[in-house]
Parts: C-alpha cells; structure tokens; sequence
C-alpha cells in the first residue's frame, strides 16, 4: 500500500515536473544532453497538460459522468444510507471558482436530504480520524445532528482510513444488521471507485453522488485552454482516482 501511495503521489503533475527537471539537471552535468532534455520536457508538458481546465474537463468530468446525481424521488428505498469520509475540493460547488464556506456543501448534507426524504431509516458514517482523535463520522455524525437528524438513526464506522476498507468495514456493520441494499454517498469523482468497492463486498449499492463539481463556471473570462493553477491543484484528485482504481483492480479490491 505505501508503494502504490508513492508512485500515486509521484505522477502527481507538480512533483514528477520537480522529479523528472532534478534528473534533468544530473543528466545534464553529467553531459547526457539528449536524454536531460526529453526529460526535462517531458517533465513541463505534464504540468502544463494537467493546468489546462480543459483536462479537469474532460478527465474529472469523464469520471464525474459515470453516476449522475438524482433527486431523492427517483432514488429507490435502502436499508441504509452510507455516507463516506472527504471533503473533496473542499466542497466546492465548482472546483474552478475560489472557496466560499456559505455555498460549501459537504456529502452529509445529501444524505439528510435522503434521510429527509425517507429513502432510508439509517445513516451509516464511515471514516476513522486522519488528524487527531476526532474521527470523520464523529465529525459527520455532529454535522448531521444540527441539521435535525437523531443520533439513533446513525451508525459510525471509525477505523477505515482509506476507500477499501470504507467497504470492508461498512459492509460488515451492515450484514450485522441484514442489510444488503443501501444508498452511497460520497463526492461524484469518488462515485466510481467507491461503488466498485462496495459492490465486491456483496453490497447492492445505489450510487447517490453529491452534486458535481467539474463543470464550465459562469465566468466571461473563463478559458479553457488558459493555464490555471485551480486545475493544476485539481489534477491532483483526479489522478488519484484514476491511479488508485488501478492499484485497486491490481490488488482484487474492486
């Protein structure tokens, strides 16, 4: 797992541009001049390629894509809405435009909604604490309790650190329980990867994403072709998606 973290943070645009310009450098002082200078380019155009917003576009929105978001009517009836641990782009509403914690909309908000409209009887928060001893469902659990819902309708699930075990661990909760359909919540991005994960746990999972957040702003000035460091940070989140439903399919996960 810490060797698939590695190279996922090494194709990151920003450090393999920094990776590939140093080897340049030795290269190039050790008099491989040919070679310093294919990576050193090779180095640029991956940074530049992933600055574009026309690449957040098209490679987050491809993802994004795959499980459109509904509105709760058209959901069916779970035993459980399971709502995963993140903040995705800090929950934007659009990736391209500055944060504004008025219009921050985070995954519990959805599941309320869900809850709200009867989709389910339970909510289950997964997510163990990064930082600290607060856990990301304690954190969930007290963001959805304000919003009117009963603590005795949620179940937590602290230990998961990662996506894989956000299935391994739900799952178990839940067939605890004999629940075998629920309703999953997480960013639209994670949508993809997540639900692979929860359906090779034996779980009939409905995917009810948040809304998306990789679309054209209303920007007079927005340019898709125009470098933008919000894309350059976002490609970020985007090749961990892509990278880790690799690793995942490569270890048996999904």
């Amino acid at each position: 797992m810490a060797m698939a973290i590695f190279f996922t943070n090494l194709v990151i645009p920003l450090n393999l541009c920094i990776t590939l310009l140093v080897v340049a450098l030795v290269l190039f002082m050790a008099r491989r001049r040919k070679t310093a200078l294919f990576l050193a380019a090779c180095g640029v155009c991956w940074a530049v390629f992933w600055s574009l917003p026309a690449t957040t576009l098209w490679a987050g929105g491809r993802l994004e894509q795959i499980y459109p978001q509904q509105l709760p009517a058209e959901l069916p009836t779970a035993g459980a809405i399971v709502v995963l641990g993140g903040n995705t782009a800090n929950n934007r509403p659009n990736w391209f435009e500055p944060y504004d914690k008025e219009t921050a909309a985070p995954r519990v908000d959805t599941a309320a909604i869900l809850y709200k409209a009867q989709r389910a009887p339970l909510i289950v928060l997964s997510g163990a604490a990064l930082e600290g001893r607060t856990s990301e469902a304690q954190v969930m659990a007290h963001a959805l309790e304000e919003q009117g819902i009963p603590r005795s309708a949620m179940i937590l699930e602290t230990r998961s650190r990662n996506t894989h075990e956000n299935g391994l661990y739900t799952a178990a909760k839940l067939k605890a329980l004999h629940i075998t359909r629920i309703l999953l919540v997480t960013s639209a991005l994670h949508m993809p990867r997540a639900m692979a994960v929860f359906r090779k746990q034996g779980i009939i999972a409905t995917a009810a994403p948040s809304a998306p957040q990789i679309y054209v702003p209303v920007d007079s000035g927005f340019s898709f072709w125009l470098p933008s460091m919000r894309a350059l940070d976002a490609s970020r989140s985007i090749i961990k998606e892509y990278a880790g439903m690799l690793a995942y399919w490569i270890r048996g996960w999904i």
